[in-house]
């Protein structure tokens, strides 16, 4: 594993500070004994535990700079005496001229640390897509920050008291978002975000925003020969030279980086699969489509339940939150067979979705949106009122739909996208014990799901629905899934659809291209309709879905760790015994998939309190 720690602190004694630094980079180097690299500074002590090339560190004056990741700079600025090589050299420079203002002028993904003595100032930052996570923990005279949850509490002044808010997140995110975490006193990053800490005092801002142009309406062959060097660069920046390979589901996104990959290298690309012996979850016939189209070195895994047995315990420790993403199970196997086969580094096709319009709920939103064209007082005056008096559990069938269609399409956005919500359809009170309850805000997370919708300042459905899941299902969700996983297996990861380029170019696009109609990834699929397989443009997406519910039913090792873990969780009350025995004995055979997926978030919940709350107190 790699990472950042450290703490600013006035208080504590110069004898200490080496002492405290080495716990706190003990859980950074703990999975792949990363190298580490440790700097005391007056006040200030901090860690790089990363692979040279991930490890930047530089000292100039009373500027010293840390930072963790692939980073470079839009634009470089030559300047005397500083090796081309090192980042943290320029930016330790730039920053005495002209501080704060040079980082948004990084790219990649990474996370930072300035400490400016002459200023009085530690600055923590993280890229803009959020593709690392940062911590921090105001303390006494001080701020402690890592990029892990648990290197923080290796400190001898950090609070490990559980966050309630932060459970009840879990359950409805299925993952705890930032800025908020599982303990109390700690908080993340936001993407993007740059905190100073000066005088006891913490200001958080953005340093970086993507803005939309919605209204620059450009040629179609001149957008897809822009997008398609695009590709090619951010592939092969993303290589850098390494043993690298890529995932392969056989959808629009990994299939493009596999023939990318294979173009910029030159040679056939290192491709991995995993499928799953159980119906409507296995996509191996597409990545093999994939595979024989670009003429890939592939690579196929099946996980069997032994398989998911056998991680569950390893996926808990490496996730320092409660993370309830099943799909991390399969990423793991996929770069535990890269890293057999020599691999550094496997390029992910996260992102495509998010910057491209590719998700189906953006095509539903678009359907619902329809109904507020109607004249607001026949809407409301008339509609509305008549269609929803109808029964909604009797009748025919189209009056059936007319009352849910109009039910959904009155709830505004960005809430209409959790109406199926699993937490909201069993309902918070049969979930939660009354004492877990009392400590919680049930609105809060639709109150953060506002907040960041609106922050947009974009005009379009589309673009706001593409923000909201830069933040909920990108960086909250599916990188931290993605980079565990592969840290896990000793894997380093890269996401060629982050790159700054990319990112921009996305937001430079019509709405139009993005979501024409309920047509998905409009421009993306005809860009590249003679680069893909017909039958990879026309699939329906569906990912490394994992089977967990449909494989509880009959499998006698994942029903017992099932059975054990929601056992032992009842001792924490949180959720209500009478929940959790209707879940196994009832809803668990009502329908295995859907109400599968509860039995996970509770299993790791309890997973999650053994591997990491008993090692505290050990």
């Amino acid at each position: 594993m790699s990472g950042i720690c450290g703490w600013l602190e006035t208080d504590c004694a110069a004898s200490e500070r080496r002492q405290i630094i080495e716990r706190m980079t003990k859980p950074l180097a703990g999975f792949d004994n990363s190298p580490i690299q440790t700097v005391i500074k007056g006040d200030c002590a901090l860690a790089i535990a990363a692979a040279p090339h991930l490890a930047h560190l530089y000292e100039v004056d009373d500027v010293l700079v840390a930072i963790y990741g692939d980073v470079r700079f839009k634009q470089t600025t030559p300047q005397a005496n500083i090796p081309a090589d090192n980042v943290a050299a320029v930016l330790a420079n730039q920053w005495r001229q002209r501080g704060k203002a040079i980082l948004a002028n990084l790219a990649g993904e990474f996370v930072c640390c300035v400490l400016d003595r002459k200023a009085g100032e530690l600055n923590l930052a993280i890229d803009p897509m959020g593709t690392r996570t940062f911590y921090y923990q105001p303390i006494r005279n001080g701020l402690l920050f890592a990029t892990r949850a648990d290197s923080i509490l290796a400190h001898p002044q950090a609070i490990a008291d559980i966050n309630p808010q932060g459970i009840f997140n879990y359950f409805y995110f299925h993952m705890i978002p930032s800025p908020d975490s599982i303990y109390q006193a700690q908080k993340k990053l936001l993407p993007g975000e740059l905190l100073t800490f000066a005088r006891g005092q913490i200001q958080c801002e953005h340093y970086a925003q993507t803005r939309f142009n919605e209204t620059n309406e450009r040629p179609l062959p001149e957008l897809k020969q822009e997008f398609l060097a695009l590709l090619k660069s951010s592939v092969s920046e993303a290589a850098q030279n390494q043993q690298v390979g890529a995932f392969l589901s056989g959808g629009t996104d990994s299939s493009t980086l596999a023939g990318i990959l294979t173009e910029v290298t030159g040679k056939p690309a290192k491709t991995y699969s995993i499928g799953f012996e159980a119906e409507g979850y296995d996509e191996m016939s597409y990545a093999r489509i994939a595979a024989r189209h670009f003429s890939t070195d592939h690579h196929e895994y099946y996980v069997t339940p032994d398989d998911v047995v056998a991680a569950i315990p390893r996926i808990a420790s490496i996730f320092d939150q409660p993370f309830g993403n099943a799909s991390a199970i399969p990423a793991y196997y996929c770069a535990r067979m890269a890293k057999q086969d020599g691999l550094d580094r496997l390029l992910g096709g996260d992102g495509g979705d998010e910057l491209f319009g590719g998700n189906t709920r953006y095509a539903k939103q678009y359907i619902f949106s329809l109904y507020e064209r109607i004249p607001a007082w026949l809407r409301n005056g008339v509609i509305t009122p008549l269609v929803l008096s109808l029964p909604s559990e009797s009748g025919p069938a189209l009056t059936k739909k007319a009352r849910s269609y109009v039910a959904q399409a009155t709830v505004p956005m960005p809430h209409r996208m959790e109406t199926y919500n699993l937490l909201v359809r069993y309902g918070v009170n049969s979930v939660f014990s009354d004492e877990f309850l009392t400590q919680i805000r049930p609105e809060y997370p639709a109150d953060l799901l506002e907040q960041t919708y609106n922050e947009s300042r974009a005009s379009s459905l589309i673009n706001r629905m593409l923000a909201h899941d830069w933040k909920f299902t990108l960086a909250d969700n599916d990188l931290p899934k993605v980079v565990q996983a592969c840290q896990l297996a000793n894997m380093e990861v890269a996401f060629p659809f982050l790159n700054h380029e990319m990112v921009t170019f996305s937001a430079g696009l019509t709405p139009q291209l993005k979501l024409k109609g309920t047509q998905l990834r409009y421009f993306f699929k005809e860009a590249l309709r003679d680069f893909l397989p017909d039958e990879i443009i026309t699939k329906q997406k569906q990912g490394f879905g994992l089977p967990f519910g449909v494989w509880l039913q009959n499998d006698k090792g994942l029903k017992e760790i099932a059975a054990d873990s929601l056992h032992d969780l009842k001792s924490r009350h949180i959720i209500r015994d009478g929940f959790i025995d209707t879940l196994l004995n009832q809803h668990l055979h009502e329908h295995a998939s859907y109400h599968g997926t509860m039995v996970w978030l509770l299993m790791m919940l309890e997973y999650w309190h053994k591997q990491h709350i008993a090692t505290q107190n050990t």
